[in-house]
């Protein structure tokens, strides 16, 4: 292997304040692949992926790396007052104009005669303002809930089909970034740009090697527009931060995380790399597809990555002729975006319908790995219990659950919070679980937020931004679809699953109460649960066995014994009083008196029905239940368990049988206790001492 030339990088400031990298060269062995690639031609159809996918390493040749720096962007243009004026005529002047038009529509009834051409405006303004604004638009165009139809089909075109710049400018870009012209790289390349998009635009290819590619180019420029507009942003972000008290969320520290991940966007070797974890993480997903990234023709302004033929989400009539299951596909993105949020919480943050296709072979392609971000451990898991106190209606938990999640500091008074919580989400909590839409719950969220001391942090708009444009793709393929419903499957079965001691605790408080087990509980979650496809019922057994035996478990094993002695104390009582009703009838002592219930006790009836859902899950084996269940009798906490059993019923009979001869021995010394023909029937279950 010859050897490479890499280069650190050491920052410093360009001529517009951006913080770029110059490099110092360093010597690394090359790399190449040993597996044939995975191709998608027009022609051609997805292989299956091998389980570790052969990669070349990241370029190594001298490059440069942009990273948002808002101080050093700030420095830069408070030398620079008449171009930051100029930039905000160019915004305020043509967005004013525009709102002018449509209170003019509105003031002559014109809204939906003007729809088509003030739609059309809009496309064109959001165009002119440049990248940032167009990822407003972008996202504004997966909203069919809050976008009118009209609207969402121009704003549409802002996600792939944007003026493009000449070709003149991405091929020099090319040259200067890969070391060589087109024609000596690509065996192909497409005359003119197939797609262009915020960012850059993209070009059909074909390798000397025969492999169909897309390439992507840069937009010229871009940084400098990006990190002007973000300097204005944010100084309107800070304005508004300080004049309006009732403010509470960070506003500069989201616009912030928004900077940051847009300028990682803006370097194509930071994409490629987040592409290549994105497949590690969730390639393995069934109908999941990552295209691969070509390194040898990848530099920080060109991505070279495998040609995807698919079809936008969005395009229902295309995909029918296809025979593909848009319904379906909506709910593998759904799964796959649960183990971004909530497991490994690596997530795209910019799921629009132009990166995200289906293939023709109905797999689930995501492109664009530019924009990406990350949920911490903590802030994961606070999410899943968020989730489950809130179908839970358990509102004291939320409350923690906010705490946890940074939206509350640790010394916010929860005790009026708790109650609005009830109130305010009293209308998405009114329906089922399958009923509730996401959006409605934020949207009630946000209701709450101005009237108490919440604060958003930036990583939750990321995320709200990525949950709310999954579900507005949703909402186009299926008005009806609601993504908590297909995702509490998931969060059930993270619950009865995951080892996590947050997870455990959150479960141990959903399960038990002061009064006794939530059979009805447990009872919903494993019917939830079992839904999840990748629920595996034998390995959640399993799970559940260990953590119940271990340590953490004493208190539950603690609380069983508790429940199967109230159980069996319940059945015990009536069984000998029906007997004794009986045997007293028969004698003719009991003409006036009443049988005991011969009703099953409740916890009885919710194992019975746990039994015929573990029955209809899928892989449910009675032999592997019958080895599972010996096997646990045979363990020493389960004779334990059985003698702690044994000795709450002969406490709880001994007890009874001591207040049956005290009230025996003060009847005999009352007369007005004697027997009369008047006497009223004694009690089949006899009343306590301390209620007499």
């Amino acid at each position: 292997m010859n050897p490479k030339t890499v280069s650190p990088a050491s920052p410093h400031l360009d001529s517009e304040g951006v913080r770029q990298t110059t490099t110092h060269p360093i010597t690394i062995k090359d790399k190449t692949p040993v597996e044939k690639p995975i191709v998608i031609a027009e022609s051609a159809t997805i292989s299956p992926a091998p389980q570790k996918r052969a990669q070349t390493v990241a370029p190594e040749a001298e490059t440069e790396t942009i990273v948002y720096d808002p101080e050093a962007i700030a420095q830069h243009y408070r030398r620079r007052p008449f171009l930051i004026l100029r930039r905000t005529l160019a915004i305020v002047w043509p967005s004013t104009i525009f709102a002018l038009s449509l209170w003019w529509d509105r003031r002559l009834g014109k809204i939906n005669q003007n729809q088509q051409k003030r739609a059309i405006q809009l496309k064109q303004l959001l165009t002119n303002l440049g990248p940032a604004y167009i990822k407003i638009g972008q996202a504004l165009s997966s909203r069919p809930d809050l976008v009118p139809p009209t609207y969402l089909e121009e704003l549409t075109h802002l996600q792939d089909q944007l003026p493009p710049f000449p070709n003149e400018v991405a091929y020099r870009f090319i040259q200067e970034e890969l070391g060589a012209h087109p024609d000596q790289i690509y065996a192909e390349l497409s005359p003119q740009p197939l797609a262009a998009a915020s960012l850059g635009q993209v070009y059909k290819g074909k390798l000397k090697t025969g492999e169909t590619v897309a390439v992507k180019v840069q937009r010229p420029d871009l940084q400098q527009k990006i990190a002007l507009d973000l300097y204005i942003m944010r100084g309107l972000a800070a304005y508004a931060k300080k004049t309006f008290k009732n403010l509470r969320s960070d506003l500069v520290a989201i616009l912030d995380e928004f900077g940051s991940r847009i300028f990682e966007e803006m370097d194509y070797i930071h994409e490629g790399k987040n592409a290549e974890r994105f497949e590690q993480l969730y390639g393995h997903i069934p109908d999941i597809y990552i295209p691969r990234i070509y390194w040898e023709y990848t530099r920080r302004r060109v991505l070279t990555m495998e040609w995807i033929t698919g079809t936008k989400l969005t395009n229902l009539e295309a995909m029918q002729k296809q025979g593909i299951n848009a319904s379906y596909l909506i709910e593998v993105g759904v799964q796959c975006s649960l183990r971004q949020l909530l497991e490994h919480g690596f997530f795209h943050a910019d799921p629009h319908p132009g990166n995200l296709l289906a293939s023709p072979e109905g797999k689930l392609v995501y492109l664009d790995f530019g924009m990406m971000s990350e949920v911490k451990r903590q802030q994961r898991y606070g999410l899943i219990e968020a989730v489950v106190h809130l179908v839970n209606r358990d509102f004291e938990g939320l409350g923690q659950d906010y705490i946890k999640l940074e939206f509350l500091t640790p010394d916010t008074d929860l005790t009026p919070i708790i109650p609005a919580f009830a109130a305010v989400f009293n209308d998405a909590l009114s329906s089922t679980v399958a009923e509730m839409n996401f959006k409605s719950i934020t949207d009630q969220l946000s209701a709450l937020m101005y009237e108490f001391p919440f604060r958003v942090p930036a990583y939750y708009a990321l995320i709200i931004r990525s949950l709310v444009t999954l579900e507005g793709i949703a909402i186009n393929i299926d008005p009806n679809f609601k993504v908590l419903s297909k995702a509490y499957p998931y969060v059930a079965k993270r619950l009865l699953t995951d080892q996590a001691p947050e997870l455990r605790a959150s479960l141990q408080d959903l399960l038990f109460k002061q009064s006794g087990f939530r059979w009805n509980r447990l009872e919903n979650l494993i019917r939830n649960a079992r839904n999840s496809p990748d629920f595996d019922l034998n390995q959640t057994l399993e799970q559940t066995v260990n953590f119940l035996y271990s340590e953490r478990g004493t208190f539950i094993r603690k609380k069983l014994v508790n429940e199967i002695v109230n159980g069996l104390d319940i059945f015990g009582r009536n069984t000998w009083e029906n007997l004794t009703f009986a045997f007293r009838q028969r004698l003719g002592l009991a003409a006036n008196e009443i049988p005991a219930t011969t009703e099953t006790p409740k916890s009885l009836e919710h194992i019975q029905r746990i039994w015929a859902i573990l029955q209809e899950t899928p892989g449910f084996d009675p032999i592997e239940m019958i080895s599972i269940i010996t096997k646990l009798l045979l363990k020493p906490e389960t004779q334990q368990m059985g003698q702690q059993v044994i000795g709450g019923l002969t406490q709880r009979t001994l007890a009874r049988l001591i207040r049956e001869l005290l009230i025996s021995d003060q009847s005999l010394t009352e007369p007005e206790a004697e027997y009369r023909e008047d006497t009223p029937p004694r009690l089949a279950l006899p009343v306590s001492v301390e209620n007499r």
